[in-house]
């Protein structure tokens, strides 16, 4: 069963954790995976789920079972990430040197899932927020290796260039006659 927003939905910063979290009502607390370094002064208090979280998180609520075969679970996982992430991060610059080019133009836009490729790794990717050139994604694979020094954990984020991302291969299904 897929969570859908509540009045009594808020942000909360979690000391204990030392995360961002998601006070889903009185009894389940939802924690995302970023830390006080990565957010916004604002995320460091307690905020309202407003009217754009909800429509933000509702959105890829529908998008992400068009896209991706996940539990209902995982799909509220990704939301609620994806939506601390459009709207409790600080800016960042793109790193696109750690990626391949993309010989394929690709459409970026918000909810849309993309591959990244790295050290002969694809990485999947979900698009959280889109610019004019670059788009910031956030690691839906287990974890991208990205130098000997530097690894993306699930649900961290990245800006890159659009020339970036590769599109999902497609799956054939072959029919006989």
């Amino acid at each position: 069963m897929l969570l859908l927003p509540q009045k009594d939905w808020h942000w909360k910063y979690n000391d204990s954790y030392g995360v961002l979290s998601v006070s889903l009502g009185s009894e389940i607390e939802f924690l995302t995976a970023y830390k006080a370094k990565s957010l916004i002064p604002d995320a460091l208090s307690s905020m309202e789920f407003n009217i754009s979280h909800a429509k933000f998180y509702m959105s890829l609520l529908d998008k992400l079972p068009k896209t991706l075969t996940l539990t209902d679970a995982a799909v509220v996982q990704i939301a609620l990430n994806a939506t601390a992430a459009h709207f409790m991060l600080t800016p960042q610059m793109p790193k696109s040197w750690f990626f391949d080019t993309s010989e394929v133009c690709v459409y970026s836009d918000v909810g849309k899932v993309f591959e990244l490729k790295c050290q002969k790794q694809r990485a999947l990717v979900l698009v959280v927020e889109n610019t004019l050139q670059s788009a910031l994604v956030m690691l839906l694979s287990p974890e991208c290796v990205l130098s000997g020094a530097k690894t993306l954990g699930q649900f961290e984020t990245i800006k890159v260039m659009h020339n970036r991302l590769h599109p999902l291969r497609a799956q054939r299904h072959v029919v006989a006659a």
